[in-house]
């Protein structure tokens, strides 16, 4: 028991760590399957998957995916229906990590193809993809 009182700020920066190691993996689990940007535009090409973007409307029009639907996250969970059934959807955001939660959120309204833009809007502009501004 000593050893542990005298360790404490030791055990709880170790505990800290281990669970920032494990945040991507649970990420992963609720926001289903990350797509690149070379896979992301194949499934837009071959799939005419719906592309989402969940950020704020200033994000948006400053700069989006062609032929993006904007449905910020905050109304997602009661907009969903608006997306069209029987297409796969890729959400995006600036980074992919809010993007990863509204994936979950579309997998609890009843969608199974789903697919987050890894990266987000910033690897699809690295990537030298179009970007449309409004």
């Amino acid at each position: 028991m000593n050893f542990v009182t005298e360790n404490i700020v030791l055990i709880a920066i170790a505990v800290v760590s281990g669970a920032m190691l494990l945040w991507p993996a649970i990420q992963r689990r609720t926001g289903g399957p990350a797509l690149d940007s070379l896979a992301a535009t194949r499934l837009i090409n071959d799939a005419h998957a719906v592309v989402l973007d969940i950020r704020d409307a200033a994000e948006f029009e400053a700069g989006h995916l062609p032929n993006a639907r904007h449905i910020p996250l905050a109304e997602l969970s009661g907009r969903a229906g608006e997306l069209p059934a029987g297409k796969p959807v890729l959400v995006c955001c600036n980074t992919g990590q809010r993007s990863a939660g509204a994936a979950g959120v579309l997998r609890k309204a009843g969608r199974d193809q789903v697919f987050n833009l890894a990266g987000g809007l910033q690897a699809w502009r690295q990537a030298g993809l179009p970007v449309v501004r409004q």
